[in-house]
């Protein structure tokens, strides 16, 4: 089982947005108060945190699905949809983040930086926000738009002051025990570490990482064996320690001999660009295992062979504790120097600068070819947006999308590409939105009549005070026409009036 990560690629998915909400407020008296549907909530964004905390990708490499919450969608009565809450992602400092074209996004290499990876989705607006003087009823709103989806790949590239080098079996592993409170695997046969062990080491008021990785051998920069693999996490080390095996019983191998190997591997690493070369950085010699007497007895004859090529040469046992103490006095020295270098560099702000192009409409219009005959392709941020938020079942809703596109200009951007009259027009990437270009059409007000009505808003059932005084009066002169009926019936068919007078009915006057 896998205990140690440090590359892995996550499969990510924002939140979508939450859709607007279409409503209507009605009270008592006021039977069309206005809109007022809330607009929906914004998804969540996955964000990566670098944390010291954090030492290995291997979290990720079990899950590496990750999504966050989507919004809410709006209600009535100005009530907006929450948003979805943004998923954080600890990382170790020092992961490099690429995206899946293998560009680098970040370099997450100090404590507490963040980088979101994955944006959420955008809310709909509401009708309540789309409601204007000329449009007082809007019958549609905006559609949540969805989160951003894709894959990232995270390299580790562990962040240590010391990187220990050498053959496999040299020792590293128990140099980084006798020195730091580590336990790395240690075992008497070759590729024991299989991935980079750190230890933390004091000496003095100095207080130091020292990392190990898998041995390097000859041919490594070929693909041979583990260690050109993780001499990643050696690009960040401010000082090189070479552990050198003077006990060794390989034939065809001696102090001077293992040393060359490893100074031609790791001149064949490329190093990313602004760093600086393996081989130009501090370099220390440990001659180990000298509690052997024969390893004693070589170290003390390559000694001043080494010393000669400029190399501080230590001799150390890590199984007697010798000359640990100097060495680590010594590595101290060369940490605490470069500390020193790096902290009188002035750290340059981090000023991000876009700015927009002059002739920058915001979209472009490409010409593809097809068997039906040319397809004119908008492309941009803002069209795409407005398409994906725009409800294609709702008249007014495709009436609102159209505007928009006509204010944004691309009729005239259609018609300088060559569209003509049913045209094919796609909007977005991909299979995209398509539409039969009219360019007869101004706008698609005529197709929707008249603009900020919906015929489902505009029922009114209650009665106006005219209608009700109007029936009021039928209703008193059909009573009043029954009362003079019965009246008439009542003396003999002989019709008087209110006083007793006889009168003439209208019919007989006839």
């Amino acid at each position: 089982m896998a205990t140690f990560v440090d590359q892995v690629t996550l499969h990510l998915r924002a939140g979508h947005g939450g859709h607007g909400c279409v409503s209507v407020k009605r009270e008592k008296f006021k039977p069309l108060a206005g809109p007022d549907g809330g607009n929906g909530g914004d998804g969540g964004d996955i964000v990566l945190v670098a944390d010291p905390q954090i030492t290995t990708l291997l979290g990720y490499h079990r899950a590496p699905h990750r999504s966050s919450d989507n919004g809410m969608p709006g209600q009535g009565d100005h009530k907006s949809g929450t948003s979805g809450s943004d998923l954080e992602l600890p990382v170790p400092v020092g992961t490099v983040v690429t995206d899946a074209s293998g560009e680098q996004l970040a370099d997450l290499n100090r404590p507490g930086m963040r980088l979101v990876v994955a944006a959420g989705g955008q809310g709909g607006l509401g009708n309540a926000a789309l409601s204007s003087t000329k449009r007082r009823a809007p019958g549609f709103a905006l559609l949540g738009t969805p989160g951003a989806e894709g894959d990232i790949t995270l390299e580790l590239k562990t962040v240590a002051d010391v990187a220990l080098v050498g053959f496999p079996s040299a020792g590293k592993s128990s140099l980084v025990a006798a020195m730091s409170a580590a336990r790395p695997k240690i075992a008497d046969y070759p590729f024991t570490t299989l991935h980079p062990n750190l230890g933390v080491v004091e000496s003095g008021q100095v207080r130091y990482t020292i990392a190990d990785v898998p041995g390097l051998i000859e041919g490594a920069s070929e693909g041979k064996g583990l260690g050109l693999e993780f001499l990643r996490h050696v690009e960040r080390c401010s000082a090189l320690l070479h552990v050198i095996d003077c006990a060794t019983l390989e034939p065809n191998r001696d102090p001077i001999s293992d040393l060359q190997v490893i100074l031609r591997e790791l001149e064949a690493y490329p190093v990313p660009d602004g760093q600086t070369p393996l081989l130009e950085r501090q370099q220390l010699i440990a001659l180990n295992k000298i509690d052997v007497p024969e390893a004693r007895e070589l170290a003390d004859f390559v000694r001043p062979e080494l010393e000669a090529m400029g190399y501080r040469v230590f001799e150390i046992s890590t199984v007697a504790h010798t000359g640990l103490r100097e060495l680590s006095f010594a590595l101290a020295e060369l940490v605490e120097a470069d500390r020193a270098a790096k902290s009188a560099e002035p750290v340059p702000e981090r000023i991000v600068l876009r700015p927009k192009a002059i002739d920058d409409h915001g979209y472009v219009v490409k010409v593809e070819g097809s068997h039906d005959g040319p397809v004119y392709r908008i492309l941009g941020a803002k069209p795409e947006r407005w398409v994906a938020q725009t409800d294609f079942r709702n008249d007014e809703a495709v009436g609102y999308l159209a505007d928009r596109l006509a204010k944004l200009g691309t009729e005239d951007a259609l018609l300088k590409a060559g569209a003509v009259a049913g045209a094919t027009v796609v909007i977005g990437p991909g299979a995209g939105i398509v539409f039969d270009w009219e360019p007869t059409i101004a706008s698609a007000a005529e197709l929707v009549g008249n603009r900020g009505t919906d015929p489902r808003l505009d029922r009114n059932d209650r009665r106006t005070t005219e209608e009700r005084r109007r029936e009021y009066h039928e209703r008193m002169d059909a009573k009043q026409a029954a009362r003079d009926d019965l009246r008439g019936e009542r003396d003999g068919g002989v019709w008087t009036d209110d006083e007793g007078f006889e009168v003439q009915r209208w019919d007989e006057q006839a």
